[in-house]
């Protein structure tokens, strides 16, 4: 888990357009940051590490299960449906039953944003990686298939062969996106560029440690 100096659990809302000072265009990222709540410290002397455990997305009881209820009751939080931990760099600016905002952020920070990126089903290789593919005529039988995947001596597929599969649907991170604007009173966070997910999947936004 990489060290950073501030994190919270957003939703991605979708993708705009803003206008910089120069008139230039520049596509954002609209992510509703929080409100989000501290709801545990993990401590070295306690837990063998220091982070912070946040929750995010208020809901009733009964979409939960009973232990992690006792927990969040345990803890005095709101009954919240995504728990998320951050190894911070200063465990103290922190204190539980602290509520995150979109203003621990500014415009100019760096951030990484992690999400599950959109299932696209199964794929060929020519869709999945790219692959050029056969002719498209003159007799050819060779078309979008992979060709050839082993050598003759081997007997066998060697691992990591690209080849025909389940597309999308993985844990991505972009890094390094700027953030260009912000709105406080709707927690909404404008991050320049694309992020993975489609819209109104939880992703992770974090400030990375200097």
């Amino acid at each position: 888990m990489p060290m950073v100096e501030y994190g919270m659990i957003g939703e991605k809302v979708g993708m705009t357009r803003v206008f910089s000072a120069e008139g230039l265009s520049i596509p954002v990222t609209v992510v509703k940051c929080g409100p989000c709540y501290v709801v545990q410290k993990k401590e070295k002397e306690k837990e063998g590490y220091e982070a912070i455990q946040i929750g995010y997305n208020e809901v009733k009881e009964k979409k939960l299960t009973k232990p992690l209820v006792g927990h969040l009751k345990k803890k005095g939080a709101p009954i919240l449906r995504k728990l998320v931990e951050f190894r911070v760099r200063d465990i103290s600016l922190f204190q539980t039953g602290q509520v995150l905002k979109v203003t621990g952020f500014k415009i100019g920070d760096q951030v990484d944003v992690t999400g599950q990126s959109k299932g696209k089903g199964f794929a060929g290789v020519v869709k999945r990686y790219g692959y050029r593919g056969g002719a498209g005529s003159h007799g050819s039988t060779h078309h979008r298939a992979p060709g050839s995947i082993g050598g003759t001596d081997a007997e066998r597929v060697w691992k990591g062969k690209t080849l025909p599969g389940r597309m999308g649907n993985e844990r991505v991170t972009t890094q390094n996106l700027k953030v260009v604007g912000m709105n406080e009173e709707r927690d909404l966070l404008l991050v320049k560029g694309a992020i993975p997910g489609a819209p109104g999947c939880i992703v992770l936004v974090r400030k990375n440690a200097v």
